[in-house]
């Protein structure tokens, strides 16, 4: 069978291993093959789940109709198979408010069961950056005590999914347990904005630009516009290639080929945080959170030159 070789295969790796499957042909050489959690059982095929000696995920009949699942679950508990219950989280827009309501219903009828929710029926069908939507379904499953989720990483908008899950429920845990709002708390999960800019100011620039003696280039983001500093120096412009122009302008002696290309990725990075109200520092990566690529900055590069 090729659904238990693949089993004993991850096994053999020293991973723990579920299967997706309501039939009874593929699930079974599944368990016996190693296979620890079983999603789904409803009452097509509880019959078969008292012989798979592995936990099991309950689910409705219908998502609609609750008392479908509670009576697989009576089911199942007067046979010891062990269970998690789970409700059906469903898409925004075919039925999504009223799911969350059953999770809520399911806890109050089973106070101590362990719950299971496949928070991937939103992520992945929603579209909308999934490290938000994460913190607030699993910021959900803290309060609700569900200590289980299924996540994937299929749709490109959602393809860090695991990553976002475990910094959320740190997150998630922290707030809840010590009672104290999840701001401020985990910057790793704000990629698109990151920490609120730090700006310098006009008065500022100008006396920094006074004191300057060199004529190596200094860039600031802020006020919207891009900030070029240098000795006796102070351009500024929105637009990066105005402002490139404008230094040309002033017929510098210190621009060659790689000169120029360093300016214009800078620039370009100064833009990037101005369009997103980010914090820009010259020579260094720009912040996205968990998402941030680390960078050599300009002047090791140049020390490492021959």
């Amino acid at each position: 069978n090729n659904v238990a070789e693949g089993v004993a295969a991850l096994r053999d790796q020293s991973l723990r291993v579920s299967i997706d499957s309501f039939n009874p042909r593929e699930i079974e050489p599944a368990a016996q093959a190693g296979a620890e959690l079983v999603l789904s059982v409803n009452s097509t095929n509880r019959e078969a789940a008292c012989d798979w000696n592995c936990e099991v995920v309950v689910v409705p009949d219908d998502p609609s109709h609750l008392p479908s699942m509670w009576d697989t679950v009576e089911f199942l508990s007067e046979r010891g198979v062990r269970i998690r219950l789970d409700p059906i989280l469903e898409p925004i827009g075919f039925g999504f408010a009223a799911s969350l309501g059953r999770y809520l219903d399911t806890r109050r009828r089973y106070p101590d069961a362990e719950i299971f929710m496949g928070i991937g029926n939103l992520t992945e069908l929603t579209d909308a950056d999934s490290a938000a939507i994460n913190v607030l379904l699993l910021g959900f499953c803290q309060e609700l005590g569900i200590r289980g989720v299924l996540t994937t990483q299929v749709v490109h908008w959602a393809r860090s999914a695991v990553l976002e899950c475990a910094l959320a429920r740190q997150l998630v845990y922290h707030a809840v347990s010590q009672r104290v709002l999840p701001k401020h708390l985990e910057p790793r999960l704000i990629p698109l904005r990151g920490q609120p800019p730090a700006p310098l100011g006009e008065d500022d620039l100008n006396r920094l630009a006074a004191q300057i003696r060199d004529h190596n280039y200094r860039l600031f983001a802020e006020q919207d516009a891009i900030h070029l500093l240098s000795s006796d120096l102070h351009l500024q412009d929105s637009d990066p290639f105005v402002l490139f122009e404008r230094l040309l302008a002033t017929d510098p002696k210190n621009i060659d080929p790689r000169h120029a290309f360093y300016l214009g990725f800078e620039m370009s990075k100064a833009l990037t945080a101005l369009t997103l109200s980010k914090d820009y520092h010259q020579d260094e990566a720009l912040d996205w959170g968990y998402l941030t690529r680390p960078e050599t900055s300009h002047r090791h590069r140049s020390n490492q030159r021959p």
